[in-house]
């Protein structure tokens, strides 16, 4: 993909652990770039030690750059709230604290109106049993994740939790969003 600087814009997310989210969105067409770091809380450059102290008031975010002539923000956020569940208060599975939990770091009026938008319509359409408890605040600060973080799957494939609690999130994103996904070129 022709990585047009112009067309590209930024997500947030917070849904769990990274790892996880970093490993889905690396595969979504329009998608040029996931860096793991942390956001929303009151301590600067906050090393990962610390953020799991869940002192901080940080969360483990993604910082997607994406390009929006391939796939918009609401095509994300659809992903976003389709593989994590946003109905649990500051945990994703046996992931617990506040450092994992769902949030949506918005950088303009525009996108907190979609997120907005979003929920509305996820909680209309009742996809999840409980109420949404995903936050949405305004980017303060993003700060980036030490190296050892990025692309954690794609480098640690046969750790223990990319085996059981990555793998098969990977997994089934890729059976439900099959289309959305890059296309591998394979030279024979």
């Amino acid at each position: 993909m022709t990585d047009n600087k112009k067309n590209n814009d930024t997500a947030y997310l917070a849904g769990g652990c990274f790892w996880c989210l970093e490993a889905i969105f690396q595969d979504l067409q329009g998608v040029v770039k996931v860096t793991s770091g942390y956001s929303g809380g009151n301590v600067k450059n906050p090393t990962y030690e610390q953020v799991c102290t869940g002192e901080t008031g940080h969360a483990e975010v993604i910082k997607i750059e994406y390009n929006k002539d391939v796939i918009t923000y609401k095509e994300l956020l659809e992903v976003f709230f389709t593989t994590h569940d946003p109905t649990t208060l500051n945990r994703q599975g046996n992931d617990m604290g506040s450092q994992y939990r769902s949030a949506v770091f918005y950088q303009s009026q525009e996108q907190k109106n979609i997120v907005e938008q979003m929920i509305k319509e996820i909680e209309e359409k009742m996809i999840w049993d409980n109420s949404i408890v995903t936050e949405m605040s305004s980017l303060k600060e993003f700060y980036e994740a030490e190296e050892y973080h990025q692309n954690y799957f794609l480098n640690n494939p046969t750790q223990g939790y990319c085996k059981v609690v990555i793998e098969p999130k990977v997994s089934k994103f890729k059976t439900k969003y099959s289309e959305k996904l890059k296309k591998v070129n394979l030279k024979l």
